[in-house]
C-alpha cells in the first residue's frame, strides 16, 4: 500500500490538531535528542502550543544555551557587513521558496481547471479527481444553503402578504356591515315605496280580475 503524502497545511479541526502536535513534537525532541547524542551538539528547543503551553528540550542547561545565542547575536551586531550578509542570503533563500510555492500554486490551480494534465500520473490523476470532487461538493453545499434561505425568505413573504390580505379583508367586512345599519341603507327603507305604487297595483288586479270574470272593464 502506498503511503499518502499529508498536505501541508494548519488543521482546523482542534482535536486533531492536538493529538499531530503532540506526536511531531515528541518526534521532533527525539530527532533533536538523538542529534545531540551522535553529534555532541548544543540543541536548545523551545516550543509554545495554541494554548501557550510551555515545551522545552535542551542537552545541556538551557540558560547556558540563552547566553551563548545571545552573545553570537551581539557579535554578529557588532559586524554589520555579515550581518547584511546574512540578511540578504536569508531574504533570497525567502524569495526564492515562496516563488516555487506560487509556481507550485499556479500550476495546481491549473490543474484543476483542467489544464496541463500530460504529465501527471494515474495516482496524481486520481488525487487531483478528489480534489475537484471535494470542491464540487462543497459548492454543491453551499448552494443548497442559499436555496433554503431563499426559500424560507419566501415563506416569511408569504405569510406576512396572507396577513396583510386578512387584515384587509376584515377591515372591508366592517365597512360594509356599517354602511349596512346607516340610515337610508336598511332593509327596511326598500319596503316604505311610495302608496302610489300600490295603488297601480291594485287597479292592475281590479282589472285582471273583471277580465277574468267577463265583466265589463272598469273606468
Amino acid at each position: 500500500m502506498v503511503r499518502q503524502k499529508i498536505q501541508i497545511k494548519k488543521i482546523d479541526n482542534l482535536t486533531a490538531g492536538q493529538v499531530t502536535f503532540s506526536k511531531r513534537r515528541r518526534g521532533l525532541f527525539k530527532k533533536a535528542q538523538e542529534l545531540s547524542t551522535l553529534c555532541d551538539a548544543d540543541i536548545g528547543l523551545i516550543v509554545f502550543s495554541a494554548t501557550g503551553k510551555l515545551f522545552e528540550y535542551s542537552g545541556s542547561s538551557m540558560m547556558q544555551l540563552i547566553e551563548k545565542h545571545k552573545i553570537h547575536s551581539e557579535r554578529d551586531m557588532d559586524n554589520p557587513e555579515q550581518l547584511q550578509s546574512s540578511n540578504l542570503q536569508c531574504q533570497k533563500k525567502t524569495y526564492g521558496m515562496l516563488s516555487k510555492e506560487f509556481l507550485e500554486k499556479n500550476r495546481e490551480l491549473r490543474q484543476i481547471k483542467g489544464e496541463e494534465l500530460q504529465g501527471l500520473g494515474l495516482e496524481e490523476l486520481m488525487k487531483l479527481e478528489k480534489l475537484v470532487e471535494g470542491g464540487i461538493g462543497r459548492v454543491m453545499k453551499m448552494k443548497g444553503d442559499k436555496f433554503m434561505k431563499e426559500i424560507s425568505s419566501l415563506k416569511k413573504k408569504e405569510a406576512q402578504l396572507q396577513e396583510e390580505n386578512s387584515q384587509l379583508k376584515q377591515q372591508s367586512e366592517a365597512r360594509l356591515s356599517q354602511n349596512a345599519t346607516e340610515p337610508g341603507h336598511s332593509a327596511n327603507s326598500i319596503t316604505n315605496c311610495p302608496s302610489f305604487v300600490y295603488g297601480d297595483h291594485q287597479d292592475y288586479n281590479d282589472s285582471d280580475t273583471s277580465l277574468k270574470l267577463g265583466l265589463p272593464f272598469p273606468y
